[in-house]
């Protein structure tokens, strides 16, 4: 089977997990990090291998569940032509990227992506990362993956929880650069999503492609990259700052609040303000911030892009279109006044 993108050094994959791993996986040993929620509902893909089952949850993905995988792999014996299979969502491709691009130096790994924020985003793209003190991603590298397998029939065993934060990453995809894609999910609904498998295949498609245009062009995010970052630097503070919400609900969030922000600079119209708050609505998420904006800004001043002491901040300014911009923290806390 072909590999519906090639990005860099990394080939993604969309179709069966089942199918596709045989052919996939290079000769020789292979290790498995992944946990015990896939463990228990995909036995079959971990049983064959040494596995190396991490926790459950955003306080999991911290350097001292990567030094516990050091101290497994080990124990193991892996070396640097052991293959790491990272089978699971966007936090053990996170943690076992990460650990897999330091250990040795460096050893070669994959992922089989389990949840739709896992195949739209967390696993595409190269960027693995942890968490330090709560601060999201602030230890990490840029590292690609030799393949990542996207199998939507994986997504069935997903709550409906699990499976709506995923779509925050597809809307946030829509609105950067594809006004196709954002016209087709306001035509569509939650349940047609989670119910016609075709239709979610093109939509991941859809999302993949949008960020592997713009990780091809700016893989170590030097510039343009930084526009995948649209709604995440309030996303970041949400979560830093509540634990009521999930990435993909702070996303969604940081993402209207965004939006909101533009239309006070001038840059976006109303109306796509509406169409992105009303798409984000219809598709269940809850749009109040879960603290005030006072603590949120508070955490947006400690972001680990800014620079020079200047937040880079991405506004939309279409539906398809958005631009990054230079603020002070000041300047940006003005705007939510």
């Amino acid at each position: 089977m072909e590999p519906a993108f090639n990005l860099r050094s990394s080939q993604v994959y969309i179709g069966s997990a089942v199918e596709l791993l045989p052919e996939l996986l290079p000769e020789g040993r292979v290790v498995v990090v992944s946990d015990a929620t896939i463990d228990r509902l995909y036995h079959s893909f971990v049983a064959p291998y040494d596995a190396v089952l991490i926790g459950l949850g955003e306080s999991i993905k911290t350097l001292q569940t990567v030094e516990t995988l050091y101290r497994r792999f080990i124990e193991l014996g892996v070396d640097r032509s052991t293959f790491v299979l990272a089978i699971g969502g966007g936090i053990v491709s996170d943690v076992a990227g990460f650990a897999a691009s330091t250990y040795m130096r460096g050893v070669k790994f994959g992922f089989v992506s389990t949840t739709l924020l896992g195949q739209v985003d967390a696993s595409v793209g190269g960027k693995n990362g942890v968490n330090v003190d709560g601060y999201k991603n602030m230890a990490g590298t840029f590292t690609q993956p030799q393949f990542v397998i996207c199998d939507p029939s994986l997504l069935r065993s997903l709550p409906d929880r699990e499976f709506r934060a995923g779509l925050a990453e597809v809307v946030k995809a829509a609105v950067i650069a594809d006004p196709e894609l954002f016209a087709r999910l306001e035509q569509t609904s939650f349940e047609a999503l989670r119910q016609d498998t075709d239709l979610l295949s093109d939509i991941i498609s859809a999302a993949i492609r949008v960020k592997a245009d713009i990780v091809e062009r700016d893989e170590r995010e030097a510039g343009e990259r930084r526009k995948l970052n649209l709604g995440h630097t309030l996303a970041h503070a949400i979560e830093k700052s509540s634990n009521r919400m999930n990435h993909g609900e702070a996303v969604a969030v940081g993402t209207a609040l965004i939006a909101g922000a533009a239309v006070r600079l001038g840059v976006l119209g109303e109306e796509d303000r509406q169409r992105i708050v009303d798409l984000l609505s219809r598709l269940g998420f809850e749009l109040t911030p879960p603290v005030e904006m006072k603590r949120l800004l508070k955490e947006v001043g400690k972001d680990k892009k800014n620079a020079e002491g200047m937040l880079r901040i991405v506004l939309p300014v279409g539906i398809g279109d958005c631009q990054v911009r230079k603020m002070s923290l000041p300047e940006f806390s003005a705007l939510f006044v």
